[in-house]
């Protein structure tokens, strides 16, 4: 089967859109059932694209940050409100201004994007104290910080650090280094050509594939390739990585009408610093991603290798990672959620002004409700005495009321009629010609509405009369 979409997010159709939200909103909410039942559904409608309005939810769910939050609530407060070790804020704040600065969130230096970032990187500081921080961290956060508030924003970097990319941002960068390799000996087998150029002319993976793996590629794509990029990242983990640098090496290096222009290590760096846009578009990207035959199990085969003879040749490592996770479904195995840390909480509380429902009280047997017993005693209730209300603008011709004489209910015979109808709000009947000068209305003080009416003891419906007689009730 080929590709599950070619085209980038502009040529989305409005509708096609919505119905996508609605499916989304449907997986959110029953996020635990389609992640062991369906997640090869999950998979292909993250490979279309999460919809740009549930992006950062959709994250969450998918890094496992929603869970972890739950589990640790208070916890992102609690380390916000400390002061932390002054050297790291120190290079935490000369990072800031450098990240997105054209981007509206973080174009102002001590902006609320720029405060943001710094509370998120702080906080992880005193989170993993022994780890600290790297420089990578911030493009990281700050493309989270971009689609959630701050504390959401804090674990969903926590997940990517701990289970997606375990090992990347300790002191000596071993992880780092030993992907590389992995990503050197999957360029052997699947594009032999561009291989051989780096082999030729001793390309260690270290010197271009550095940024392209610890940013994610949040520094080196198009935003919108970046976004389609994390959607399938963050659903099934660095194997998603692994493919992206395998296309634009193929790219820019798989042809030898290529390779004729790189003579030298220096060209090959060259080039590869500057990839062509149309490698780099959306659609085109996302198309040869899915393509790559790289696999989880080929990553972990890889890296056992990789791992055997790096110990062979510097011995042990002196960082020890937790095991890498690959991808949402992995991590929710690892840590299997509750109902209550997947529910969704609502952004925006509005209280409603009614009281809340009393509950009903439970009756005895044979007893019967107030609402029943009213129902009874209804008939028998005589209708409420109207005041009549004395016209405030009276015409000309209207008689005057003698202040002396008591009140007069004006409309007893629609009070006493068996079909009780609601008034029409000052609105001409259809029947009324256009043409024809408009009917007297009567006021509550004109005689001809206490005169005995053909209404009166009439079982016919209001509109009914309406139609024979172009009244104005």
């Amino acid at each position: 089967p080929g590709p599950p979409c070619l085209s980038t997010a502009q040529d989305v159709p409005p509708e096609v859109l919505r119905q996508r939200e609605v499916k989304w909103l449907d997986m959110l909410s029953n996020w635990d059932k389609w992640m062991v039942k369906r997640h090869k559904k999950v998979r292909l409608r993250c490979q279309k694209g999460i919809p740009p309005s549930l992006r950062g939810r959709a994250w969450l769910y998918l890094s496992g940050g929603k869970v972890k939050r739950e589990q640790n609530r208070g916890k992102f407060e609690e380390l916000d409100s400390q002061a932390g070790d002054p050297k790291e804020l120190d290079v935490i704040e000369k990072d800031l201004h450098r990240q997105f600065p054209f981007h509206e969130m973080f174009v102002s230096r001590g902006g609320h994007g720029q405060q943001d970032l710094f509370r998120v990187l702080k906080a992880y500081t005193l989170y993993r104290p022994e780890e600290g921080y790297c420089q990578a961290q911030a493009p990281i956060a700050a493309v989270l910080l971009m689609h959630m508030p701050a504390e959401d924003a804090f674990w969903g970097l926590v997940q990517i650090c701990e289970k997606y990319l375990p090992g990347y941002y300790s002191a000596g960068l071993e992880a780092i280094q030993l992907d590389g390799e992995i990503l050197y000996a999957l360029t052997r087998r699947v594009s032999p050509l561009v291989y051989r150029h780096l082999e030729k002319h001793k390309m260690e993976p270290i010197l271009y594939m550095t940024e392209w793996f610890m940013c994610a590629f949040s520094r080196t794509l198009p935003w919108a390739s970046v976004l389609r990029v994390w959607d399938m990242f963050l659903c099934d983990g660095v194997k998603i990585i692994f493919r992206v640098g395998l296309v634009l090496l193929k790219c820019m290096l798989g042809t030898r009408e290529k390779l004729k222009a790189c003579q030298g290590q220096y060209e090959t760096m060259e080039l590869l610093r500057a990839i062509e846009p149309r490698y780099m578009q959306e659609g085109f990207l996302v198309r040869e991603v899915l393509e790559v035959p790289v696999s989880e199990r080929d990553v972990e085969r890889e890296h056992h290798v990789q791992l055997k003879r790096w110990r062979k040749n510097r011995g042990e490592l002196h960082c020890k990672s937790p095991p890498r996770m690959h991808g949402a479904r992995a991590i929710m195995a690892s840590e299997p959620p509750s109902r209550q840390d997947l529910r969704q909480n609502p952004t925006i509380i509005v209280e409603s002004p009614l009281p809340p429902p009393q509950p009903t009280p439970q009756l005895k047997k044979g007893e019967k409700s107030k609402e029943e017993k009213s129902k009874k005693k209804g008939s028998m209730k005589k209708a409420p005495t109207v005041m009549e209300i004395p016209n405030p603008y009276p015409l000309a011709g209207d008689p005057q009321r003698d202040p002396q004489l008591p009140l007069r209910d004006p409309m007893p015979t629609l009070r006493n009629s068996t079909v009780q109808q609601p008034l029409v709000n000052d609105t001409p009947l259809p029947n009324t010609p256009e043409d024809s000068p408009p009917p007297h209305q009567p006021t509550l003080n004109d005689q001809s509405l206490l005169t005995v009416s053909p209404l009166q003891k009439s079982t016919q419906s209001l509109s009914s009369i309406e139609a024979d007689q172009d009244t104005y009730l």
